[in-house]
């Protein structure tokens, strides 16, 4: 068993449909126990992980502290005065260290995640689309990387800052539960880090030629207001400045996500075969043109059968005379 999971014993091009299946149960139970070691030494540390994930809470109590100070606002009293967090009950405590242990371990094993998945497609595909395949892995742990990192450098500490101004705004004094505020920053990290996968998403639907890249460019308003409400709701106050700058963020990932993907699809066209632009398939071919116009547009040329056809002029052929028939008996014509 453990000789399973560490290696392969056949390459993949010769197993089985049924070995396939357990070499990607083998894959799972690989991210599952890299994922739970990273919750298990979240735990030992669990001292230092708490502390690493109350970062975004100094920040917005002290912005001049924040690598983006000049992104934070100045907190008002209630948030400058605040003191420790609170927790209630003993769940409460279970739950910290979970959301605490969750989030390393998702952060350990997204990498090994994404280096199954592709150990498991790659068989599947050409070379080129091999030689391909470990820089789409690679962005796509940098753009899960700086979406969670924006999220806790930035929206976070300002989410903190807005929700306690209303609080003040409204007379009321907010006590931060511990449990509720490492859910709210472990859950703001991981949507974000996920939400930055949207680009390559379409570059894999383009590669699969389920959208068409000029499809994708023509609906560009309809992906806007997408995109807004997808930032509206991984946000948890939709203000206008996190709206924003989070929406032309992903908004130039779009675009340059359709840039992508149309270079990736006139390259795997051309090495097909076909026409480089998905659009010309709709254009009908020339050959089909001059099929059409030899079955019934072209006009034919019309022989008649019973008009004998010219001689050219120079012709070596002499002209016969046309013979006549005998006179009827009586005629009196033929006398002339």
């Amino acid at each position: 068993m453990l000789s399973t999971l560490i290696r392969r014993n056949k390459p993949r091009s010769e197993m089985t449909f049924l070995e396939h299946l357990d070499d990607l149960r083998v894959s799972l139970i690989r991210v599952v126990t890299v994922f739970a070691i990273g919750m298990v030494a979240a735990l030992i540390f669990y001292r230092e992980t708490p502390a690493l994930l109350s970062l975004p809470l100094e920040w917005a109590k002290h912005p001049e502290t924040s690598p983006l100070a000049f992104a934070l606002s100045e907190p008002g009293p209630g948030l400058a005065n605040m003191g420790e967090l609170k927790e209630f009950t003993f769940m409460g405590v279970w739950k910290v260290l979970m959301y605490a242990a969750f989030g390393v371990g998702v952060a350990v094993a997204s990498p090994v995640f994404l280096y199954e998945t592709a150990r498991f497609v790659g068989p599947a595909l050409t070379d080129r689309e091999k030689s391909g395949l470990v820089p789409f892995c690679g962005a796509a742990l940098v753009l899960f990387l700086l979406g969670a990192a924006l999220a806790f450098y930035w929206l976070s500490p300002m989410s903190i800052q807005i929700w306690q101004h209303f609080a003040e705004g409204m007379k009321m004094e907010v006590t931060w539960q511990a449990s509720d505020y490492y859910a709210f920053v472990v859950m703001m990290c991981l949507l974000t880090g996920l939400t930055f996968q949207f680009p390559l998403a379409l570059i894999i639907l383009m590669w699969l030629e389920l959208i068409r890249p000029r499809t994708l460019l023509k609906s560009w308003r309809g992906m806007l207001v997408g995109i807004m409400l997808l930032v509206a709701l991984i946000t948890p106050i939709a203000e206008p400045i996190s709206l924003i700058v989070m929406t032309g963020v992903l908004f130039g990932f779009y675009l340059a996500a359709v840039g992508v993907g149309t270079v990736i699809v006139r390259r795997k066209r051309v090495a097909r075969g076909d026409k480089p632009n998905p659009e010309d398939d709709d254009l009908p071919d020339d050959d089909e043109d001059d099929d059409e116009d030899d079955d019934g547009y072209r006009p034919a040329r019309s022989v008649d059968p019973v008009t004998p056809s010219t001689p050219a002029l120079g012709s070596s052929a002499t002209n016969k005379p046309k013979s006549t028939p005998p006179p009827a008996e009586g005629d009196l014509s033929s006398l002339d």
